[in-house]
């Protein structure tokens, strides 16, 4: 990562709490560790932001004010070493204590609620392929991601993708996954909708209802939070819940 997004972003400890703050998103969660180990281990689990209901494992080195943390991002086993490369789904970080006193309101989020008791079969997002389906397959870059009024920066765009293989799409900023669903277009709608089976997370199971339309090249999204109504246009004020972006396919 660049240094000047380096220089945005904090992580705060309070107790047994953590947040997260970056120019991609904030992550809020609770973590354990284990000294008895070697290298020391810690686990981390995500109650608030994009990876919520998510657990990471990772190993921590403490020297002085400096804290070294290599750890598996979602999906990845605890690594051996503070190494990484490139596939290995492991992050490697070097922070410097700049405040000793404790920080205000960190308080780790909130429990995820409980999952929902309707069961979404999976099969229901297996149906024919559509034209919308067909052509978005393949791997496609951000030019554009707004979540309730917020632009994500200019800046972060280059390290995002979207996959499509199949009916499953897949969103991936910095080596997080954002979003994994199965998808389904209503292409006889005007504009067409798509929703997504969200495969990941604390609304895994759940349903989130969208719109989709062309831009020329351009594919754009306008999705609603898990449960809420579909939008009724492609606008994303603050508040809204929802999430707008635009892509462009990878050259």
């Amino acid at each position: 990562m660049p240094s000047s997004m380096l220089a945005r972003s904090v992580l705060l400890f309070d107790g047994d709490r953590f947040r997260m703050e970056s120019p991609e998103a904030t992550y809020e969660g609770i973590f354990t560790i284990d000294v008895e180990k070697e290298p020391h281990r810690i686990d981390i689990d995500f109650m608030e932001g994009p990876e919520s209901g998510n657990r990471s494992e990772g190993l921590f080195l403490l020297d002085g004010d400096q804290l070294t943390i290599c750890l598996g991002l979602v999906g990845a086993a605890r690594p051996e070493g503070f190494a990484t490369s490139r596939g290995s789904g492991h992050a490697l970080e070097v922070l410097v204590r700049s405040d000793h006193g404790r920080p205000a309101g960190v308080d780790g989020g909130t429990l995820p609620a409980p999952a929902p008791t309707k069961i979404v079969d999976p099969g229901d997002f297996n149906a024919a392929s559509t034209p919308n389906m067909e052509k978005l397959q393949g791997e496609w870059e951000p030019l554009e991601l707004v979540t309730s009024g917020t632009p994500l920066e200019a800046s972060y765009l280059p390290f995002g993708s979207r996959t499509h293989s199949g009916v499953e799409t897949k969103v991936v900023f910095g080596g997080q996954i954002m979003l994994h669903a199965k998808m389904r277009f209503n292409e006889s709608a005007i504009p067409c909708q798509v929703d997504y089976l969200n495969l990941t997370g604390k609304g895994k199971g759940s349903i989130s209802l969208g719109l989709f339309r062309w831009d020329g090249d351009e594919a754009v999204f306008c999705i609603g939070a898990p449960g809420k109504p579909r939008p009724s246009d492609f606008s994303c004020d603050a508040g809204s819940g929802r999430t707008f972006s635009r892509w462009k396919r990878k050259d």
